[in-house]
């Protein structure tokens, strides 16, 4: 083998399960620090100390911060997606789809890899910052907006009268509070004297986004 052949395929070499931990470790690290300290906030010596690792190991797995920021949202970007449409799918399936069917299949999910990974609770506050920051509408345009499209033109066959920026606002305003629900629902507990139970919870935001709309 030439050695320019030879390089070639260390290149196209799959990485180690050693080098895959590693990354995987960098990037559970910096979703916790980004989602706790906001991307302002957070340093890679925070990640670095946080995943256990030298500041080399960070720049080399993650690179630089803002490139960790968006591994970090892309990471979980497409099952999240992938759950969601499947959920949609499910209610499809059954009798006639409702309003109320097509925000939960949109919210739940989000809700239920929360509670088998609790990490997804950090990545919820990736999404809000991603969601109030223009400086990652790119990251919105090309993880969320897609899966978005496809809700928005669901709801838009139940509310045929009302227009899309109508749609799309309530849309916001449902992602908002879903995303408030997931980030910080001891808050209900806080004002209610009593949390009641996630499910209860989840039900009650569903509700609440639907009679929006038919608002």
């Amino acid at each position: 083998m030439k050695p320019d052949q030879a390089t070639d395929a260390k290149r196209k070499r799959a990485p180690s399960k050693r080098s895959l931990a590693t990354r995987a470790r960098v990037l559970d690290a910096a979703e916790q620090v980004f989602a706790h300290r906001g991307f302002d906030g957070a340093t890679i010596r925070d990640i670095a100390a946080e995943a256990g690792e030298p500041i080399g190991t960070i720049h080399h797995h993650g690179g630089g911060k803002e490139a960790l920021f968006h591994q970090a949202v892309a990471r979980r970007a497409e099952a999240l997606a992938r759950t969601r449409l499947e959920a949609l799918e499910q209610a499809r399936g059954g009798q006639a789809m409702t309003l109320h069917d097509i925000l939960d299949a949109f919210m739940r999910p989000f809700f239920t890899l929360s509670a088998e990974d609790p990490r997804w609770r950090d990545y919820a506050r990736l999404v809000a910052f991603v969601s109030v920051d223009d400086r990652w509408r790119d990251l919105s345009a090309q993880y969320f907006d897609p899966t978005a499209a496809v809700f928005i033109a669901e709801i838009l066959l139940q509310l045929p009268d009302v227009s899309r920026q109508q749609v799309a606002a309530g849309f916001v305003f449902s992602v908002s509070a879903m995303l408030a629900l997931l980030t910080s629902k001891n808050r209900i507990g806080d004002l209610g004297a009593g949390d009641g139970s996630e499910e209860e919870q989840i039900a009650h935001l569903v509700r609440f986004c639907a009679a929006g709309f038919a608002g």
